[in-house]
């Protein structure tokens, strides 16, 4: 597989880094190519203009953008490019991450944004596999493969209950 990135993962502060870092071993594990950025709406907005505007022509397909309290950077990612942005909102200290999650569910019209449950980068990132699935065989075997191991690992739990 080419080493050139297929998703762009980013967040606004190395704060979000540990529950990031489940996206991160999900592209891992289906060997997908991923660039792993800090880039903040609000710190350092012309740095993250830029990288946004120039997503798809350095080959990404997919963003995948942490936002905690009520940050927006999901919804400023998607109107800078026409990629699928996927938004992970994170648990904040005050509101728990429903914050955050209300401002990346509720983009205007014309700039969409997919949403995950709060924390929920594994989800994002298999959500952006997915997508890269569509034109990609390879991957369409691979989630075969996963979606078969946690329906068996789903079963070897529930048989395993005692009542």
């Amino acid at each position: 597989m080419s080493t050139k990135a297929l998703i762009g993962i980013i967040m606004g502060s190395d704060s979000d880094l540990p529950i990031m870092k489940k996206a991160v071993d999900v592209c891992r594990e289906f060997d997908v190519p991923f660039e792993l950025k800090i880039l903040s709406a609000h710190r350092t907005p012309d740095q993250h203009a830029d990288w946004a505007r120039n997503a798809a022509s350095r080959g990404l397909k997919v963003i995948i953008a942490a936002a905690g309290m009520a940050a927006h950077l999901p919804g400023v990612t998607a109107a800078q490019t026409i990629l699928p942005v996927i938004g992970v909102p994170m648990k904040g200290k005050s509101l728990e991450g429903n914050d955050a999650l209300y401002s990346i569910v509720q983009m205007p019209p014309g700039i969409p944004v997919a949403t995950v449950a709060i924390d929920g980068a594994k989800n994002a990132a298999l959500l952006a596999i997915q997508i890269l699935a569509t034109a990609d065989q390879n991957l369409q075997s691979k989630l075969i493969d996963y979606k078969k191991k946690i329906a068996v690992e789903s079963m070897n739990k529930n048989s395993n209950l005692e009542y």
